[in-house]
């Protein structure tokens, strides 16, 4: 059996696969880099991060928080800037973080009576954190 000769065309399908998952696996880990420094800031306000990337059956929380006896579900956003991080959350996306937070408060004692609250957590290209308290109020 001979190995085709590559044409001109497959090495540059090729070659855009591999720029794309390049980039895939660059944003995913500057997700995690941007989850962690979240975490920390969490952290060093006193309110411990109990679980990360929590996924349930509607979707993926990026962290939960404790604020004394209040659930902080975290949602977590990298751009290079601010602003633009903020423009990758869409409302789909908000449903399904309502919907993971609402499935999550079933496995817990207090149910949906806990306490809870929605921040969205902004990071910039330069690892500065902007959190938005209460996105849903």
């Amino acid at each position: 059996m001979t190995n085709p000769v590559p044409t001109h065309e497959t090495v540059l399908v090729s070659q855009a696969a591999q720029a794309r998952k390049s980039r895939g696996a660059k944003a995913y880990f500057s997700g995690l880099a941007a989850e962690d420094q979240v975490a920390a800031t969490y952290e060093r306000a006193n309110m411990p991060v109990v679980l990360r990337r929590w996924r349930g059956k509607g979707g993926e929380i990026d962290l939960i928080a404790r604020d004394g006896s209040a659930f902080v579900f975290v949602e977590v956003k990298q751009s290079r800037t601010h602003d633009r991080a903020a423009t990758h959350l869409r409302p789909a996306q908000l449903r399904r973080l309502w919907a993971s937070a609402e499935e999550f408060l079933a496995l817990t004692p207090r149910g949906s009576l806990s306490e809870v609250r929605f921040d969205l957590a902004l990071v910039d290209g330069q690892g500065k954190i902007e959190i938005i308290r209460n996105i849903f109020q």
